[in-house]
């Protein structure tokens, strides 16, 4: 038995949305910021972004103990300085399993913890 016109265009269509969607990419990627060791004083941060590709949706995960340490996401001038803005510091996490969605472009984080950024506990994350 033939197919009709209107049956074979169903058809089409029905054969185009699948293949569209089954191409269609839009989950993000959750990354562990210092994987097992999590966010402290043993990473180098750089070096783990450097090895690690992000994309504007990701998530960034900063895992340590509570009470320990924050994140605070920063300016360029924030990240160079290791210091804070209040506007900044009032977007801080501490719960211990901080996260935050990537935008496109230059990401920075820090701990604003005493100390803590100037012995390494910053990062700046590349998303395209």
């Amino acid at each position: 038995m033939a197919m009709g016109r209107g049956n074979g265009i169903k058809v089409l269509l029905l054969t185009f949305l699948v293949m569209a969607w089954s191409n269609h990419s839009d989950a993000s990627t959750s990354h562990t910021v210092g994987d097992s060791q999590g966010w402290g004083f043993s990473v180098s941060y750089n070096n783990w972004a450097d090895g690690h590709s992000f994309a504007a949706g990701d998530t960034l995960v900063f895992n340590y103990q509570q009470g320990m340490h924050n994140t605070v996401p920063v300016s360029l001038a924030g990240f160079r300085n290791c210091k804070a803005s209040a506007s900044e510091l009032s977007k801080a996490q501490s719960s211990g399993n901080d996260k935050f969605t990537l935008k496109k472009g230059a990401n920075y984080f820090l701990c604003s913890y005493q100390g803590h950024c100037s012995s390494g506990m910053k990062i700046q994350v590349n998303a395209n």
